[in-house]
C-alpha cells in the first residue's frame, strides 16, 4: 500500500454486536441505533426546496452540448403538477405508472410526482423494449403490474414495443414526438396543470408502508420479479447510507456525482438518486456507460464535472484508468474533490485497484478510500458495507445500521440472511415466491455466501464467497468454489478479460469461457485499428499472452477445484433475452454455461485453435 496520506472524510463508527449459536449460526448487527428518518421519500426534497431553492438538484446534457440543470424548487413545482394530473387519471397501486425511458430529468420528474402521492412507479430496463426481439419480458412484467400510464422519453422509438404489449386504452405522456393509436400527453403540456389542494391531501396519506415503486429483478433466470419498494425501505436505506457516507450530511460541502447506471437497477434507482435528494446534493446524468463507444461519453463528463463520490463498475474503471494515464486534463478534474470510490457488479481486478490508488497519490498526494459492498433488489440496496481501508479488493464489509445480518451453515459456506426496515415485504401479487424467500425468522435470503475476512471476527468484514446455486463438482467429487476463482481469474487475466464463466461439472478439469476486453486486447497488439473482433481474439500476440497468463495461474493453483486447466474466448455478444446479461453490464453464470454448451464443450477438444492449453503444466499436475 502506498505510504501517502488517506484523504480523510467523515464516515461512521460502528459498534458490532454478535453471536454465534450451538447449531454454527451467526447473528450479527449494530449497537448503534439507526437515527431518524423522513415517512416519505419526497419529504426531502420539500426540505431542500425550501432550504436551497436555487441550488442545482440535477444536470443533463442538452442538444448544444451543454448542461441543462433544474434546481430544488423549480423540480418540486414540476412535481406537484404532475401528481395532479396522475391522480385526474386515476393512477394507484394497482394502476401504477410504467416508465419506458433512460435516465433523464423529465424520467426522474414523472417518478418522484408518482411517489409524491403515494402512486407506484416503475422504471423498466430499456433493454426490454429496444434490443428485446420479442418483447417476452417487457410483457410479463406488464401483466404483473397492469400499469395505468406510460411515459416514455421518445414515443416513436418505444412505440414499437407499446403497441406489441400494452392495449390502446393505456394513456401515454411523452417528451418528444406523440405515440400513434392512444391518448397520449406532451410532458411540457403536463407541467401546466395546477396543482390543488387534492396534491397535498394525497402526500398526507402517504405513510412508510405505501408502496413507494416496483423495482424488477434482472429476470436472467426467468420473468423478472416485482419487487415491492416502500417508503420505509427507501427512507430507512437512506439513513443507513448517510451514516455511512457522513461526510455527505447537512453543514458540509453538497455532494455531486457524476452517474451513469441505469434507473431501472436498484444501485442507482434507489440510492445513488435518491442519496442526493436526501441530503441536497447534486446528480449530474451520464449518457455514457461503460463499454468502449460509451465511455466517450463519461470521458467528456468528467472533464468538466468533478464529482465528489463516485461509482462505476470494475471494466469502466479500467476503461477510466487507461483514459487518465493519456490526458492529465481528465485526471486532475476526477480527483479534484473526490473522496470516495465506489465498485460493484462484478469482482475488480487488483491491477486496477492498484492503479487508482497510485494516480489519486500522483495527482493529488493522498489515497482516496476506494470500497464495496454487497445488497440486492430486495434489500434496497444498501446492506454491507467496507469502510475500513483495505490493501486488496473484494472486502464488502459489514451490516448497515438497522439491519441484522443472520450467516446459516451451507455444507462448508455460510448462506447470507438479512433482517431490517429496508428489507422488501416480498414480491407484488406472487404470495408463493414471497414465501420462499423468506426463511422461519423472516430473514430475506440473498441466495450469496460469505466468509469470513478474519476467522470469527465479523467487524472485520467478509468476502463474497459466491452465489449458493453456482457451485458444482468436479467428476471428483471435490465442489468448486465458482464465485471466488471467477474473481481470482479475473485479477490474474490482468484486465485482458471483463469476466470469467467457469465450466467442468462433472469433468476432471476445469476451463473457463472468457469475456474479452477489446480495448486493452487492442493495447496488447498494437496496431490493430484495421483488425475486427475475432481477428483480434485470433492475433498470435494475444494468443501467446492468454497461455502466458494461464500458465502462470495454473502454477499457483493449489488443486483441481481452483486450477483453470484450458480456455476459451466468448466471440459473440452476450445475450440479453437470453439472460445471460444485464443491462448494467452483470454476467449470469449459470444463464451463460447454459445457453453456450457446445462452446463449452468444445474446451476440452484440444484440437480447437481458439483453446489455450497449458499442457506441459497439465502433464506435470
Amino acid at each position: 500500500m502506498s505510504t501517502a496520506p488517506l484523504r480523510e472524510i467523515e464516515t461512521w463508527s460502528p459498534e458490532i454486536v454478535s453471536e454465534q449459536r450451538q447449531d454454527g449460526t451467526w447473528i450479527i448487527s449494530r449497537g448503534d441505533p439507526l437515527g431518524d428518518y423522513p415517512d416519505r421519500v419526497t419529504d426531502r426534497l420539500v426540505y431542500w426546496a425550501e432550504k436551497a431553492p436555487d441550488r442545482a438538484w440535477m444536470a443533463e446534457r442538452d442538444s448544444a452540448g451543454g448542461w441543462r440543470k433544474i434546481s430544488f424548487s423549480e423540480a418540486l413545482k414540476a412535481v406537484r403538477s404532475i401528481s395532479q394530473m396522475l391522480l385526474n387519471h386515476g393512477l394507484s397501486a394497482e394502476r401504477p405508472l410504467l416508465i419506458l425511458s433512460h435516465n433523464s430529468i423529465e424520467h426522474a420528474l414523472m417518478a418522484l410526482g408518482a411517489q409524491h402521492v403515494g402512486i407506484p412507479s416503475a422504471a423498466v430496463s430499456t433493454a426490454y423494449s429496444l434490443i428485446s426481439e420479442d418483447c417476452a419480458k417487457l410483457r410479463d412484467i406488464a401483466a404483473q403490474l397492469t400499469p395505468g400510464m406510460i411515459f416514455a422519453q421518445d414515443g416513436p422509438a418505444y412505440q414499437r414495443a407499446i403497441d406489441m404489449v400494452f392495449d390502446s386504452d393505456v394513456p401515454a405522456v411523452v417528451v418528444t414526438e406523440p405515440i400513434d393509436g392512444r391518448e397520449c400527453l406532451d410532458f411540457h403540456d403536463v407541467l401546466e396543470t395546477g396543482p390543488t389542494s387534492a396534491v397535498d391531501e394525497a402526500h398526507r396519506k402517504v405513510v412508510p408502508d405505501t408502496v413507494a415503486k416496483f423495482l424488477f429483478t434482472s429476470g436472467t433466470t426467468g420473468s423478472p420479479k416485482a419487487v415491492i419498494t416502500t417508503h420505509r425501505m427507501l427512507c430507512s436505506n437512506l439513513e443507513m447510507v448517510t451514516d455511512c457516507y457522513a461526510f455527505m450530511r447537512e453543514g458540509g460541502e453538497p455532494p455531486v456525482v457524476v452517474d451513469w447506471a441505469p434507473w431501472s437497477h436498484v444501485a442507482s434507482g434507489n440510492k445513488i438518486f435518491n442519496l442526493m435528494i436526501y441530503n441536497g446534493g447534486t446528480f449530474y446524468i451520464d449518457h455514457g456507460k461503460p463499454s468502449p463507444a460509451g465511455m466517450k461519453e463519461t470521458i467528456r463528463n468528467l472533464r468538466e464535472v468533478s464529482p465528489s463520490w463516485y461509482f462505476n463498475v470494475p471494466a469502466g474503471y479500467e476503461m477510466l484508468v487507461n483514459a487518465m494515464e493519456k490526458d492529465d486534463t481528465l485526471r486532475e478534474s476526477f480527483f479534484k474533490r473526490l473522496q470516495m470510490l465506489m465498485y460493484a457488479a462484478a469482482a475488480m481486478g487488483q491491477h486496477t485497484w492498484d492503479r487508482l490508488t497510485e494516480m489519486a497519490v500522483q495527482t493529488t498526494g493522498h489515497r482516496i478510500f476506494l470500497g464495496t459492498g454487497l445488497g440486492a433488489t430486495e434489500t434496497a440496496p444498501f446492506a454491507l458495507m467496507c469502510m475500513e481501508e483495505q490493501e486488496i479488493a473484494g472486502n464488502v464489509g459489514i451490516p448497515s445500521q438497522g439491519l441484522t445480518l443472520k450467516l446459516v451453515p451451507h455444507g462448508d459456506r455460510l448462506e447470507a440472511r438479512i433482517k431490517g426496515p429496508s428489507v422488501t415485504p416480498g414480491y407484488w401479487r406472487n404470495e408463493e415466491m414471497t414465501k420462499e424467500a423468506f426463511d422461519e425468522e423472516g430473514y430475506y435470503k440473498l441466495g450469496d455466501a460469505l466468509r469470513f475476512a478474519v476467522p470469527g471476527d465479523p467487524s472485520k468484514g467478509f468476502y463474497f464467497d459466491g452465489r449458493i446455486t453456482e457451485n458444482f463438482k468436479l467428476r471428483t467429487g471435490t465442489w468448486v468454489g465458482v464465485g471466488a476463482l471467477r474473481a481470482k481469474l479475473v485479477d490474474e487475466f490482468k484486465g485482458y478479460v471483463r469476466d470469467v464463466v467457469l465450466v467442468g461439472e462433472n469433468r476432471d478439469e476445469l476451463g473457463a469461457i472468457l469475456i474479452p476486453f477489446y480495448p486493452k486486447l487492442r493495447e496488447l497488439i498494437g496496431d490493430a485499428d484495421g483488425l475486427n473482433e475475432l481477428q483480434v481474439l485470433g492475433h498470435e500476440t494475444v494468443r501467446a499472452k492468454m497461455e502466458e497468463l494461464l500458465d502462470g495461474h495454473v502454477k499457483q493453483s493449489t488443486g483441481s477445484a481452483t486450477r483453470v486447466m484450458r480456455a476459451i474466448f466468448l466471440a459473440e455478444e452476450l445475450s440479453f433475452d437470453a439472460g445471460e446479461i444485464t443491462d448494467k453490464g452483470s454476467i449470469n453464470q449459470r444463464a451463460v454455461v447454459r445457453n453456450r454448451d457446445e462452446l463449452a464443450e468444445s474446451l476440452y477438444n484440444n484440437h480447437d485453435r481458439r483453446v489455450f492449453l497449458a499442457r506441459k503444466l497439465r502433464e506435470a499436475a
